[in-house]
């Protein structure tokens, strides 16, 4: 621990002492003190930044939670570890500040807290830093405007199809299709590694087109063995502005003779805020086809009950952040209202990252139905999905 520089930040010399000690016997040189967040920001500064902040943070210290953001997002700190009492809504709302920064929560730990407590999450973060400086990663680099383009033209962009399942009859209702890049030199890429770079050269909507294409040739290929299945495909809110959208999928449809039941359209709920008159009049063409309209990614956004009751959607689709740790009475009571307001508008709700059988059993116990997560099923490839259906 002798290499590791830490910053301790906290209010008053009488609750940075006892950190200080103890970083002093566990043998740490670099040990820093600051007692507001300008002296705190200016040490960082000064010594080019620091392995952890050791900092307190209660209901009288909040402004250094915008300090450890600051911090972060300026590259002066790598890892928090937090100390004091702190209410049950705010050690809440710590613990998921890796969610939305920069910086990694490695402990929350008390005033009292011991040496040996404190050795431990250090031991820890070294042992962790340790090995992803001997795993040698590549550095990964966005595709260019060239490569999407020639995989658009090669047929590289692949759906795989992730099955839904009703929990209480667990009988398949449906599959949500999923997009791959089947890269000839990169493997089989995920769209948060090039989803950004489609959306930036203006791509998306051919993308689209063809997972819409390849979702289409499941349905008549399960068609004609006698299945059907509801097929859900993502679209980005630009698309439902800036394309004709609508027409393009009435076409399709028509040409197969597949009806419009037969496909649903989730849109992500913060790509929702900004409605426009296009947007809505498309939405009102896809659900005047018989098309479903999911909300995606519900309860991570910031819909209002009045835009829900609005819109032409008839499911909503719960974020699988809200399941993944359902003893906490928050994510709960997230769930149950979920569940609720689904009923009270008429809607279905799916849950999404029903990822263990303890979470697909509360899901159940709560009143949820519909659900998908790899405890249920992964993505899959088209054939595979016919050769698991069998």
């Amino acid at each position: 621990m002798m290499s590791l520089r830490v910053l301790v930040l906290g209010a008053q010399a009488s609750s940075r002492k006892p950190m200080v000690e103890a970083l002093g016997a566990l043998g740490t040189r670099a040990i820093y003190q600051a007692g507001h967040c300008e002296k705190a920001m200016a040490i960082l500064r000064q010594v080019e930044g620091a392995d952890i902040v050791l900092c307190e943070l209660n209901s009288q210290t909040l402004e250094h939670f915008d300090f450890l953001l600051a911090a972060a997002k300026a590259g002066l700190v790598r890892a928090v570890v937090l100390y004091s009492q702190l209410e049950p809504s705010l050690h809440r709302a710590i613990e998921r500040i890796h969610l939305f920064s920069r910086i990694s929560l490695i402990g929350v730990i008390g005033r009292q807290a011991t040496t040996r407590h404190l050795e431990l999450i250090l031991a820890s973060y070294i042992r962790r830093k340790t090995l992803l400086r001997s795993a040698p990663q590549a550095p990964f680099t966005l595709p260019t405007e060239q490569e999407v383009r020639h995989g658009l033209a090669g047929g590289q962009f692949k759906a795989w199809f992730q099955p839904k399942f009703n929990l209480l009859t667990q009988q398949l209702c449906g599959v949500e299709a999923l997009v791959r890049w089947e890269h000839p030199s990169r493997g089989v890429l995920l769209p948060r590694e090039f989803l950004s770079a489609v959306l930036a050269y203006d791509l998306i909507d051919e993308m689209f087109k063809q997972v819409f294409a390849q979702g289409l040739d499941l349905l008549e290929a399960l068609g004609r063995r006698g299945r059907y299945l509801e097929v859900a495909f993502n679209l980005h809110a630009s698309q439902l502005a800036s394309f004709d959208l609508p027409s393009h999928v009435e076409a399709a449809l028509i040409e197969r003779g597949l009806p419009g039941r037969a496909v649903l359209f989730e849109i992500a709920e913060n790509g929702l805020l900004d409605m426009s008159l296009a947007t809505m009049g498309s939405l009102l063409h896809l659900r005047g086809l018989g098309c479903g309209l999911s909300i995606d990614d519900f309860g991570v956004g910031f819909s209002s009950l009045t835009l829900l009751c609005q819109l032409p959607f008839n499911q909503l689709k719960l974020d699988s952040s809200v399941v993944q740790d359902l003893s906490d009475q928050n994510s709960q009571a997230m769930l149950a209202s979920a569940v609720a307001l689904a009923r009270a508008v008429g809607m279905s709700l799916v849950v999404e990252g029903v990822s263990s059988q303890a979470i697909q059993d509360t899901v159940i116990a709560m009143g949820g139905l519909f659900a998908q997560g790899f405890h249920l099923a992964k993505p899959m490839t088209a054939k595979r999905l016919q050769q698991w259906l069998e």
